[in-house]
């Protein structure tokens, strides 16, 4: 399991702060329903920033290759993960309208004393997996038996066809 990372979100900005480093797939437990194998590292930065009007921010690098499982032919497939993303600091405190949530524009992020970095890092790789990953090309699994089976249904129409 990898080593705890904890901020106070709102002094990390205030004092311009940056923490970079790698973090083992294998230690990262909520990702690896999506991931077909755990091998590997997700390198991240993350950096204090302030918006237009001052408001404090979290900028968020993280580049990793992971494994998923392709959902047309079931086998596993390498993805590029490089991810960029501005987290907006919001107060607990300050009421957003319903529009302010809505917006799709911006990403918002409760302020809070003990934030959890891996934690956070964990939460924006599983936002950005796709959900259902597939290979350019690649074709479907056979289904165990020859083109030329004979279909489960067709004993059911020929029941059908003596009752009449």
């Amino acid at each position: 399991m990898p080593q705890r990372i904890v901020i106070d979100s709102l002094s990390f900005v205030r004092d311009e702060g940056s923490l970079q480093g790698e973090l083992p797939v294998s230690g990262l437990a909520r990702l690896h329903d999506w991931l077909s194998a755990t091998d590997g590292a997700v390198r991240y930065r993350v950096d204090a920033a302030r918006g237009p009007q001052g408001e404090p921010q979290l900028r968020i690098e993280i580049d990793a290759l992971l494994q998923v499982r392709c959902q047309r032919c079931l086998e596993s497939m390498r993805y590029p993960l490089e991810l960029r993303n501005l987290l907006e600091l919001v107060s607990r405190e300050v009421d957003l309208s319903q529009e302010e949530v809505e917006d799709d524009s911006k990403d918002l992020l409760p302020a809070q004393r003990e934030l959890d970095v891996v934690a956070l890092i964990e939460d924006e790789i599983i936002l950005a997996l796709p959900l259902a990953p597939r290979h350019e090309s690649c074709t479907p699994p056979a289904l165990g038996q020859g083109a030329n089976s004979v279909s489960p249904f067709a004993a059911l129409t020929a029941l059908k066809g003596r009752s009449s």
